[in-house]
């Protein structure tokens, strides 16, 4: 098989991949995109556990929260779930990154602001937020996730969790549709 064509199949599968983790929620990082930007920056390692605390997405989340996703982590291990971080706290050139990535996926800022926050309004920028997998786990969550204080803000993002104490006693908040219509968001 000649160079060109095992770079081809690559880029096919590539493809392939990123189809198929963008159906189930995921987004697949691509690790020489990300210039010097890595793991010290928030960005997660595959697998990496709510009990990673050497990885720097995972130890710097809020304690608070940090504590609420570990004792749901451990509930939903006896169901037989395994809870992985695919983002947590995220440095803000990180953030600053990704928004550029998406800015250049969905063409303008007014539609990237749909999926990713800027450096000063992300609630993963400031550790309040969590993006969990894989979709069995988040599906778990969004049922479970009440009673630990966990709740998913947005319709659109059903992996993200942020610390609502509140919930334990009252329930969810209404989700928003996505980030744009958040007022977190328009600062």
């Amino acid at each position: 098989m000649t160079r060109r064509l095992r770079r081809g199949l690559a880029a096919h599968g590539v493809a392939v991949l990123a189809a198929i983790a963008k159906a189930l929620g995921y987004r697949l990082l691509r690790i020489r995109d990300r210039g010097a930007l890595g793991v010290a920056d928030g960005a997660v390692p595959y697998r990496t556990t709510v009990f990673d605390d050497a990885v720097a997405g995972v130890a710097n989340l809020d304690p608070a929260l940090l504590a609420a996703v570990r004792r749901a982590a451990a509930d939903a291990a006896r169901d037989g779930l395994v809870c992985y971080v695919n983002s947590g706290w995220r440095s803000p050139e990180y953030q600053r990154h990704l928004r550029r990535e998406a800015v250049a996926q969905y063409g303008s800022e007014e539609a990237a602001s749909r999926w990713v926050s800027t450096p000063e309004t992300s609630a993963h920028v400031a550790g309040h937020a969590v993006d969990i997998g894989p979709p069995a786990a988040a599906a778990w969550l969004a049922r479970h996730g009440a009673a630990y204080g966990l709740c998913q803000i947005y319709r659109n993002e059903p992996w993200h969790y942020e610390l609502r104490p509140e919930a334990v006693v009252h329930g969810p908040p209404p989700m928003y549709d996505n980030p744009s219509v958040d007022p977190r968001n328009r600062r």
